[in-house]
C-alpha cells in the first residue's frame, strides 16, 4: 500500500492494479471512497486498459487473428505493475508489455498512471506510449467508486449527481445477458442537469452516455451540500454505475466503450477505439475534487 497526504487529505493506492483505494479527510477522518465489500462489489477504483467494458465473447480480432481479454482489460488486479517514482505529492506506477500480455494484446507498450495530490484535488493521469513499430489500438478509463451516503443518518436517495450543464442525453442500454451495448436507448435527462439516486436506477446495469455536454459532475447531498466533483475533460464517454444494494456510486470517465451487440469484433473498427502511431504517446487525465467544507 502506498499513500500521499497533505495537511487536509490522504489518499491510498494499492500496488495491485495501481488502484486508488482510499480518500480520507485528515482533520475529521471522513472517508469518501467505497470500502470494496467483497460480498457486494470488491473493488475500489479499477483502472481500465486496453478495453472498456465487455467484448463480444470476450474476443476481438486483429489482423485476422482472435485474441481474448476479460472485461475492462488487464490492468485491474494486475500484480506486475511496478512503482516508478514517488515524490511528496505524486506517485507513478508502470506496466510494460511482456510475453504473457503479447498473447492477449499484440502491441508493445508502456502504461503509466500518476496520482497527484494538490490541496483538496486528486489528479489521475494516464500515459500510454506505443513502443511498437505498428499502430496500436486501445481504450482507457477509470472506475472510481465513491461512498454514498457519506455521512451517517443519510439515505442513498438523499444524493444527487449534478452536472455542469443542462442535458438531454439518453443512456445506451446494456444487454445484461452478455454485457454488450444494445441498440436501445432511454431518456435520462430532459433539459435537466441532475440525476436523483435511488436503488433501482442501476438495476439494468450502468448508465452509458456518449454525448454529454458536461465535463464535470458533482455528488451532492441534500443534507450536506456538494461532496465531491469529478472532472473529465479528456474523456468522450461517461458511465455511472453501482450494485443496487451497494452504498456507493461509480463515476467513470471513459475513452472507449463496451462492444455493441452487432460488432464485427475487429479491433480497428471498435467504437471509441484510439489509434496511436509508433513511438508516440497519449495522455488523458481526470480529477477528483473533495469540497473543502467536508475537510474541516
Amino acid at each position: 500500500m502506498y499513500s500521499l497526504e497533505n495537511n487536509i487529505l490522504k489518499i491510498d493506492i494499492k500496488k495491485t492494479g495501481a488502484e486508488l483505494c482510499g480518500i480520507t479527510g485528515l482533520k475529521n477522518n471522513t472517508a469518501f471512497m467505497w470500502h470494496a465489500d467483497p460480498d457486494i462489489w470488491g473493488s475500489y477504483a479499477p483502472n481500465l486498459f486496453p478495453i472498456i467494458g465487455a467484448l463480444k465473447d470476450d474476443t476481438y480480432i486483429f489482423e485476422g487473428k482472435p485474441y481474448t481479454l476479460p472485461k475492462h482489460g488487464f490492468i485491474r488486479n494486475n500484480e506486475d505493475i511496478t512503482l516508478l517514482e514517488q515524490t511528496k505529492n505524486s506517485i507513478t506506477f508502470k506496466l510494460i508489455s511482456n510475453n504473457d500480455l503479447i498473447k492477449k494484446y499484440p502491441f508493445k507498450f508502456e502504461f503509466l498512471i500518476t496520482y497527484t495530490l494538490t490541496e483538496n484535488t486528486i489528479e489521475v493521469k494516464h500515459s500510454i506510449k506505443n513502443l511498437d513499430d505498428t499502430t496500436m489500438y486501445f481504450s482507457v478509463g477509470g472506475h472510481p467508486a465513491f461512498k454514498c451516503p457519506v455521512y451517517q443518518n443519510e439515505n442513498y436517495e438523499d444524493y444527487t449527481l449534478e452536472f455542469e450543464h443542462p442535458e438531454n442525453s439518453k443512456t445506451h442500454l446494456i444487454n445484461m445477458a452478455n454485457g454488450l451495448i444494445s441498440s436501445n436507448t432511454e431518456h435520462v435527462f430532459f433539459n435537466s442537469n441532475s440525476i436523483i439516486l435511488n436503488r433501482d436506477i442501476f438495476k439494468r446495469d450502468a448508465l452509458v452516455f456518449k454525448d454529454l455536454k458536461s465535463k464535470k459532475v458533482t455528488l451532492k447531498s441534500a443534507n450536506h451540500g456538494p461532496i465531491l466533483t469529478v472532472s473529465y475533460h479528456d474523456f468522450d464517454y461517461l458511465g455511472l454505475w453501482a450494485k443496487p444494494n451497494g452504498n456507493y456510486v461509480c463515476i467513470e470517465p471513459w475513452l472507449g466503450i463496451a462492444d455493441n451487440e452487432d460488432t464485427n469484433q475487429n479491433l480497428t473498427e471498435k467504437e471509441g477505439i484510439i489509434s496511436l502511431a509508433p513511438n508516440k504517446s497519449y495522455q488523458a487525465t481526470y480529477s477528483i475534487e473533495i469540497h473543502k467544507s467536508h475537510l474541516v
